[in-house]
């Protein structure tokens, strides 16, 4: 029966973190979603409802709302 290798860990790894390539973004106040997904965020809402206006011009019948995470309030974006 074959057996599977032992991984051993290197010397200078801790288990203290997520690995470098798996860090999650900061997020900012506004963020963006698309049909309930989140996409991006922003530190202001302009240029996040400026963002959801394009998304929804080019794809029209995809949900675009702007959620502000300090208050809670969701905002629509119409074309």
């Amino acid at each position: 029966m074959a057996t599977r290798p032992i991984l051993m860990k290197r010397p200078d790894q801790d288990d203290n973190g997520p690995p470098p390539n798996q860090a999650r973004p900061t997020e900012e106040r506004f963020v963006l979603r698309v049909d309930g997904q989140a996409k991006r965020s922003f530190s202001s809402k302009e240029p996040a409802l400026t963002a959801g206006s394009v998304i929804k011009k080019t794809y029209p019948v995809v949900m675009v709302t702007v959620l502000d995470s300090k208050d809670g309030s969701i905002e629509i974006v119409v074309g």
